[in-house]
This record gives C-alpha cells, sequence and structure tokens, in this order.
C-alpha cells in the first residue's frame, strides 16, 4: 500500500515549505514540492491535509516502558505503558529503562516489552541495567547485553547524587562507561550511559571527575533529570560545554518546583551560548515522580506522561522559538545522540514516523513505521489488552 500526504506544510525538523510525502510501507519514498505522478495501477491512498504541518514522530529517550515506582511498597508499582498512551502523545520511537525496581523488573522484561511494542507497531530500544551497581543485566554484563540484545542500546538509568543509588565509586561509573563505549563501538550502537540525576548536593560531580580521569569520549555521559533544580542546571550547562548530551525532563504540572520546566530549561542553554542539538528532552513517562524530605520520607508522588513532550513543543513556540528549532530536542538530537538512523527526519529513505499537527499544535494524526495510529485526535489502532 502507498500513502500519499499532499499540501503539507513540512518541517524535516527544518522548515521546507509545502510540499507532498509518498510513503510505501514503512519509508518515506518521496518528499518534495512537485506531486509525483503514480501509475495508474498501484493503489494509492491519498490524505490532502490542506495546509496542515507535519513534522517527524517524536522520539522519548526516557520512559519505563514496564512501568517504574514502588518505592512506598509493592502496590505503589507503575503498570506497564500501553501502545496509545505513547502513540496520542505523537511518540512514534521510545527508549525504555528500569528505575528504582530494577529487581522485581530486571533487563528481560525490558526487553520483552521493547519486542511487544515493535509487535504493536511502535518502534522501541531499551537500556539496560538499572539505577543500581552491580547492573541488573541478561547476560552477565553490559557489554554482552548490548552487543548481543538487538533492542538494547546503551547502559541506564544509572542513579547518581540520590539517596535511592548504590553510591557507585568512580572506578565503578567509569568501568561501566568503557563497557558501554566498547560495545558501541563493536555494534554501532548509541553505546552511552544514561545517568539519572538525584537532588544530591554532589549534583553532577562523579560525570565531572569522569571526564577529567578517563579518555572516553564525553558524549558516552549523558545525564538525565537535569533540570529537577537550579543549581543541578547550572552544573549541567557548565557539563555541556565539554561536549555532552544533556536531557531534561518534561515533568507534568505540579512537579516543576524546585526546578524548572524543560522549555525553560531551553530557553536558558539556548541563551548561554550553549549547542543546541546536544539538548534532548524526554517524559520519564510511566515512572513515578516521587519527592522525599532530608529523611527519605515520600512527601510527593505522581506518575510521568509522554503527552508532556508535545505540550513542552506548543510551550517552545509560544515562547517565541521558531518550530523547526523546537522540534529538534524531541526528534533530530535524541536521533543523533542514540544513533537512530532511520528516525528523527522528514527525509527520503527514513522511517515513515509522521505526525500532523493542528493549528494549536497538538497531536492530529499520527502514523508509526507507515501504519496510521490516531486519526483526527483519536486512536485508530490500539495495544493488545487495549481492545479487549
Amino acid at each position: 500500500m502507498l500513502t500519499l500526504l499532499k499540501n503539507a506544510n513540512l518541517y524535516a525538523p527544518p522548515p521546507l515549505g509545502l510540499g507532498h510525502v509518498l510513503i510505501a510501507g514503512e519509508k518515506i519514498v518521496y518528499l518534495g514540492a512537485e506531486l509525483p505522478v503514480l501509475s495508474e495501477p498501484l493503489e494509492v491512498v491519498e490524505l490532502d491535509v490542506a495546509g496542515a504541518t507535519v513534522v517527524p514522530g517524536i522520539i522519548d529517550g526516557h520512559a519505563h516502558i514496564t512501568g517504574g515506582g514502588g518505592e512506598t511498597g509493592p502496590a505503589s508499582r507503575v503498570p506497564p505503558m500501553l501502545l496509545s498512551s505513547f502513540t496520542r502523545a505523537g511518540v512514534t520511537s521510545v527508549v525504555g529503562v528500569l528505575g528504582t525496581d530494577d529487581l522485581t523488573r530486571n533487563t528481560q522484561t525490558l526487553v520483552t516489552q521493547a519486542y511487544g511494542l515493535r509487535e504493536e507497531g511502535l518502534s522501541a530500544w531499551c537500556h539496560t541495567g538499572g539505577y543500581h551497581v552491580p547492573l541488573t543485566t541478561l547476560t552477565g554484563s553490559a557489554r554482552g547485553d548490548i552487543v548481543f540484545l538487538d533492542p538494547v542500546i546503551g547502559v541506564g538509568e544509572l542513579a547518581i547524587s540520590d539517596h535511592r543509588s548504590s553510591q557507585p565509586t568512580l572506578d565503578e561509573f567509569m568501568r561501566i562507561a568503557s563497557e558501554a563505549h566498547v560495545a558501541g563501538l563493536m555494534t554501532g550502537k548509541a553505546g552511552i550511559v544514561h545517568c539519572h540525576l538525584g537532588d544530591g548536593e554532589r549534583g553532577l560531580a562523579m560525570l565531572e571527575k569522569a571526564i577529567e580521569t578517563c579518555e572516553i569520549p564525553t558524549r558516552v555521559f549523558n545525564p538525565t533529570h537535569v533540570n529537577r533544580n537550579k543549581p543541578l542546571f547550572e552544573q549541567a550547562i557548565a557539563l555541556a560545554r565539554h561536549g555532552c548530551y544533556i536531557d531534561a525532563t518534561a515533568f507534568p504540572d505540579g512537579h516543576v518546583d524546585p526546578g524548572i520546566s524543560a522549555a525553560e530549561a531551553y530557553l536558558q542553554f539556548s541563551a548561554a551560548g550553549c549547542r543546541t542539538e546536544r539538548f534532548t528532552i524526554s517524559s520519564d513517562g510511566g515512572g513515578c515522580l516521587p519527592a522525599f524530605d532530608r529523611e527519605g520520607n515520600l512527601t510527593r508522588f505522581g506518575v510521568g506522561l509522554s503527552q508532556t513532550l508535545p505540550d513542552t513543543l506548543a510551550e517552545l513556540v509560544r515562547a517565541g522559538v521558531h518550530l523547526g528549532e523546537a522540534l529538534a530536542p524531541l526528534t533530530s538530537n535524541v536521533a543523533d545522540l542514540l544513533k537512530l538512523r532511520q528516525k528523527g527526519r522528514l527525509a527520503v529513505g527514513m522511517d515513515a514516523d509522521i505526525l500532523v499537527l493542528g493549528k494549536d499544535l497538538s497531536v492530529q494524526d499520527v502514523m508509526a513505521r507507515g501504519q496510521w495510529h490516531v486519526r483526527d485526535h483519536k486512536s485508530v489502532r490500539l495495544g493488545t489488552y487495549e481492545e479487549i
């Protein structure tokens, strides 16, 4: 089946103007201003979007696809995320992580969930390990998991500066980074260490010391949640000057303080003269969002949502950021960091992950791997158990 999107206002993320997109199977096979002439026997489904904005699908680089939580007992474990919780938010690619609970949930369940999402039409990967050292792995090592397990592209989310972490030493941390880096070289995968940052006073000191001490490329060290408090974000800006990608979390309403929103973090990062192509935004979808006092007592609880990603896009545009620029931290920047070479851009040969946005930049239609999942704001393809 061929699908032709006509009269689209295209952003790749850079603006391309009015044009047309032809999809064959899971791929974009034509993109241009001239309407393609197709042979009459070909079966083509045409959709005239009448000047609507068409952009690449969002890549959520940090989501708890098996569910997060568990900090207050078994009943606080968040359920696994359903297909439509991603697609309704315009997410067409996702990277799963383990968090505090890397015992009752493990790399086996994470890899299995990634394969399940792939069967349902999403593009899905994951990291091996979780908050703690020794890492939770399937093959016995991070290097083995990245090399031998197709969905596994890195290590994470390894917790530092957090009372829930295993307080890894610098040597342990650098050894894990070396395994991720070498495995990335062997496979062409990302080979990063995706680091959970808590509210501890040490902040990014571990990463700063590792970069200063070892020969491992700076891009391997990838901190997330860097906008959870203002002193931490100031450290993240300094770290980015060494060449790190930094990842801001799009926190839901009510969970931003004492930090700053992902949109505000991007604005400050850009104003500081940092390389904005090394800034990414993820949702922490499916993860719990606890807050603790100095004694480690829970003071607040919530759940991350992928919907915060398109909301952040709209917030950036309202703040005066051009749409093409605002898209990059959610699409092409993430694809570059994670070496997802067929993702994050609209171009011939790329995967057909496409969003049609409404005038208010809401997610109107979603195509993932050449198949419609959302049409006119309604899910038309659901996950296996959503159908029941």
